[in-house]
């Protein structure tokens, strides 16, 4: 049975940084597309924040302007989420979710992220 979760969450000021993790049991991280989401208090949809693919180029949402890195760690079978500069905007519940063509596709149950001061 595949289980992902997250943790580094917390409660930072603003400017601060955080590291999430995505760690895995039962998959390879490395066979899958690697996506982190956030869903905003009061919001439904969780939007996409990072994508690092088992083969080919990251990606990142334009909003965040460079301030996150995401990475893997295949010896660990742990994603991460780098997150420096942080905002009260980036205040959200973040999700890890690793995918594959055929259809397959597991969340994490999410890690709390509040930026306040």
């Amino acid at each position: 049975q595949a289980q992902l979760v997250e943790s580094g969450g917390g409660l930072v000021q603003p400017g601060g940084s955080l590291r999430l993790s995505c760690a895995a049991s039962g998959i390879m991280l490395s066979a899958y597309n690697i996506n982190w989401y956030r869903q905003v208090p009061g919001k439904q949809r969780r939007e996409l924040v990072a994508t690092i693919p088992s083969g080919g180029r990251i990606t990142y949402a334009d909003f965040l302007r460079g301030r996150f890195t995401i990475s893997r760690d295949n010896v660990r079978n742990v994603v991460y989420l780098q997150m420096n500069s942080l905002e009260p905007e980036d205040t959200a519940v973040y999700f890890c979710n690793a995918n594959r063509p055929a259809g397959l596709s597991f969340w994490g149950q999410g890690t709390q992220v509040t930026i306040s001061s």
